[in-house]
């Protein structure tokens, strides 16, 4: 497998949560599938396809952080694929948390979904703004 095929398909296996999270909120099926924890596990899977062979590489470039081996890494086609998908498994994974923490606190769709899209391409952003708006939110319940 390559690290080209593995780019480009990492995102497009996390894409159909995305549009549940995003455009099927309220659809019950849409709950009911984001309640699995295994969800992030998709982009996941074409992490480990590229980490188990290039695993002394990705353990040689974490296990002591230097910012010359890790750019060393990055610049490399697996640990360039590598960090996509890590990225792409982490963001779903946040905004799995996000669209269930928007349900308990009842935050509207129409704010949280903006918000969850914000996430997929800038997720410190959508999370920053997400965190401001449960807040705000929380306080105002109180």
């Amino acid at each position: 497998m390559t690290e080209l095929t593995v780019f480009a398909w990492t995102f497009p296996v996390a894409v159909p949560f995305w549009v549940l999270l995003i455009l099927l909120p309220g659809w019950s099926r849409t709950r009911r599938i984001m309640a699995s924890p295994w969800v992030p596990l998709a982009p996941l899977l074409w992490y480990f396809v590229l980490a188990i062979p290039h695993f002394a590489e990705l353990w040689a470039a974490m296990r002591r952080p230097d910012l010359g081996v890790l750019q060393g890494f990055l610049a490399t086609p697996y640990g360039a694929a590598l960090i996509w998908a890590q990225l792409i498994a982490f963001d779903l994974f946040l905004g799995r948390w996000m669209f269930f923490e928007a349900r308990t606190h009842r935050i509207p769709w129409w704010i949280v979904s903006p918000l969850l899209l914000l996430t997929i391409f800038l997720s410190p952003f959508g999370l920053v703004a997400f965190l401001g708006v449960r807040s705000a939110r929380i306080r105002s319940a109180a």
